[in-house]
C-alpha cells in the first residue's frame, strides 16, 4: 500500500483543495467504519464536489448584483392579496421555465413590491445554479448605447447570453430617445426564445408607446415578450408605504405560508396596442 505522506502534496498539485483539507478526517472515519477504498474515494470526491458547488453559487450570487434581503419569505403577501405566494414559489423554486427561455412580466404602480418579487425570484434561481443578472433598465440601456457607439453592441449582447435570466427593473423609466429605445428593442429581439427576461414595469402595455416612439416597434417588442410569458399584475396600495407605516407603529411583519404552486403556463395576456 503506497505511503500517504505524499498524498497531500499530490492533491495540491491536482488543485483538489477540499480533498487536501478533508482526506485525513475522512480516512479516520473510513478506518473506524470499515469503508473499502471505493467508499473512501467516493466520500472524498463528494466533499470536493459539494464545496465546489457552494463556491460557485456564492460567486454567482455576487455577480448577479441582486438587491440583498429580497426574499419571498420577507415579502408580506397578506398585504397584496391579489398575488399567489404559491405561484412565486414555483417561479423561484423551479428553473425549468428559464431553460425554456420563458419570461416573467410584473406590472403595477410604484411601491407595490415588484422589485422585491423580481429579486426574490432571482435569488431562488441563483440557489439552483442559474446565472442571473439584475439591472436597472436605464443603466443597462445606457451601457448598450455606449457599446453601440463603439461599434460593439453585438458583442455586448452576446456577453449577456452567459446569464440564463436577466432582470430589467423599472422598465417604464427608460427615456424616450430613438437611440436608447432602439438598443432596448435589440436586446428584446436578441433574447427572444434564447434567454429569459424578468421585467418590472409601472406602465401597462397600452402605454408602452411612451417607451418606444415607433408604434410598429412597440407592437413587435410586446409580441416577443408575451409569446412565452407569465404575466402578473401586482394591484395594491403602495407596499412600501404600508410597510413603513406598520414599522413606524411598531407592528410586526408577517408572511403568508405558501400553498401548492400552480403550473407555470402561458397567462392570458392583454392585447398589444393597436
Amino acid at each position: 500500500m503506497p505511503h500517504t505522506a505524499t498524498l497531500a502534496l499530490l492533491l495540491k498539485q491536482l488543485k483538489l483543495t477540499t480533498m487536501v483539507r478533508h482526506w485525513e478526517r475522512l480516512l479516520q472515519q473510513a478506518e473506524q467504519e470499515g469503508w473499502n477504498g471505493a467508499e473512501y474515494l467516493t466520500a472524498l470526491c463528494e466533499q470536493e464536489l459539494a464545496e465546489r458547488y457552494s463556491r460557485r453559487i456564492a460567486r454567482q450570487a455576487t455577480e448577479s448584483r441582486l438587491p440583498a434581503g429580497k426574499s419571498l419569505a420577507s415579502f408580506e403577501f397578506t398585504q397584496v392579496p391579489s398575488l399567489s405566494a404559491g405561484q412565486f414559489d414555483a417561479l423561484a423554486g423551479t428553473a425549468e421555465w428559464t431553460r425554456q427561455s420563458r419570461n416573467v412580466l410584473l406590472f403595477g404602480p410604484s411601491g407595490v413590491g415588484k422589485t422585491h418579487l423580481a429579486a426574490a425570484i432571482g435569488h431562488g434561481l441563483v440557489e439552483q445554479g442559474v446565472r442571473v443578472r439584475y439591472f436597472a433598465t436605464t443603466a443597462l440601456v445606457q451601457q448598450l448605447q455606449l457599446a453601440r457607439e463603439q461599434l460593439r453592441l453585438e458583442d455586448a449582447l452576446h456577453k449577456l447570453d452567459r446569464y440564463r435570466a436577466l432582470i430589467l427593473d423599472d422598465f417604464g423609466y427608460v427615456k424616450k430617445t430613438e437611440q436608447e429605445t432602439h438598443v432596448l428593442f435589440e436586446l428584446i429581439a436578441h433574447r427572444y426564445e434564447t434567454g429569459s427576461l424578468i421585467i418590472t414595469s409601472n406602465q401597462p402595455f397600452a402605454e408602452w408607446d411612451r417607451i418606444f416612439p415607433d408604434q410598429m416597434m412597440t407592437v413587435a417588442a410586446v409580441d416577443r415578450l408575451i409569446h412565452h410569458a407569465t404575466i402578473i399584475e401586482v394591484s395594491s396600495d403602495s407596499y412600501r408605504r404600508k410597510q413603513a407605516l406598520r414599522q413606524a407603529a411598531g407592528q410586526p411583519t408577517t408572511t403568508t405560508p405558501a400553498g401548492p404552486p400552480p403550473p407555470i403556463g402561458d397567462s392570458t395576456p392583454p392585447p398589444p396596442p393597436p
